[in-house]
């Protein structure tokens, strides 16, 4: 009978003294949450103020938290290369990649490499980001400018026209219009170019507002 106590005496114990260790791992677990909201704030503040150093090192504290956090890997690439560091910013995308690949983090890569004129790692890096997402203009055109950099013209085109069918805007339609000028398809550059003016806002008398009706309450 003192054995059965015992045992079930014990097993109180090994509760009791979990939920002590699972309530000690929810402070430290809040306390390390709140720390790391504090140094992302540090570090948005400081590139929004181009306090680089100041972002630079909240962003390393992150790190040496959570060493495989790709958000602070992609951010410190994108600090690094607005100090024109490329070699640093690439190295951070390019880990941040490896730990969570994100069209954000490959795009932000093949901009750097587009950057220092490494064409061919710059195309597998927007390719990869495509993959992931391709719904953004934004993207198309800059595999478009790397096809050009490559001489895969046709490529290039097919692009900027996906480009346009994603946002048909004056600067979307008026790099496809000098891409087609340029290959010599002055047919489809004309009509691209009757886009463009459908875009601009005719000038003349403007439009009357009308004012919403008063009513007395």
């Amino acid at each position: 009978m003192f054995e059965l106590f015992f045992v079930a005496g014990f097993g109180v114990l090994a509760f009791y003294n979990a939920r002590i260790r699972e309530d000690e791992f929810g402070i430290v677990s809040r306390k390390v949450g709140d720390r790391l909201g504090k140094l992302w704030d540090i570090a948005h503040q400081g590139m929004r103020e181009n306090r680089f150093l100041r972002a630079e090192k909240a962003l390393l504290t992150i790190l040496k938290i959570d060493e495989k956090n790709a958000a602070a890997y992609n951010r410190l690439g994108i600090l690094y290369a607005k100090q024109k560091e490329y070699r640093d910013a690439i190295d951070c995308f390019e880990i941040a990649s490896s730990i969570e690949a994100t069209s954000s983090s490959l795009h932000n890569l093949g901009l750097i490499y587009y950057e220092t004129e490494n064409y061919e790692k710059a195309a597998i890096a927007f390719e990869q980001a495509l993959k992931l997402e391709d719904k953004l203009a934004a993207r198309h055109v800059a595999y478009a400018k790397v096809q050009e950099k490559l001489g895969n013209t046709k490529l290039m085109i097919q692009e900027l026209e996906k480009a346009c069918e994603l946002e048909p805007n004056k600067e979307t339609y008026t790099l496809l219009q000098k891409a087609y000028a340029a290959n010599g398809q002055q047919a489809e550059a004309d009509l691209v170019e009757d886009r463009l003016k459908k875009l601009i806002v005719p000038a003349g008398r403007p439009k009357r507002i009308i004012r919403p009706r008063r009513v007395a309450i």
